[in-house]
């Protein structure tokens, strides 16, 4: 029988975006089943036991999306 248990540890907490008492939005680094961290946004409980649905990204990915974000703050489209 195939075991469809996820693991995970999160290597470094970077930052919370948000925090609503029961859930917290945050920004960590990620190893899911033993795999190289990559950078996870998702809401997590305060003891990291329970989280919701994310998304991941590279490092390349997490560096295109500062770009983008930079841009668009910084107006340089306008």
């Amino acid at each position: 029988m195939k075991d469809n248990s996820i693991t995970y540890e999160i290597k470094d907490q970077i930052g919370i975006l948000s925090d609503n008492g029961a859930w917290a939005l945050e920004l960590n680094l990620v190893s899911w089943n033993g795999a190289k961290a990559k950078f996870d946004l998702r809401k997590w409980t305060d003891d990291h036991e329970k989280m919701a649905k994310g998304i991941t990204f590279s490092e390349s990915e997490a560096r295109a999306l500062l770009e983008i974000l930079d841009t668009y703050f910084n107006g340089e489209d306008e």
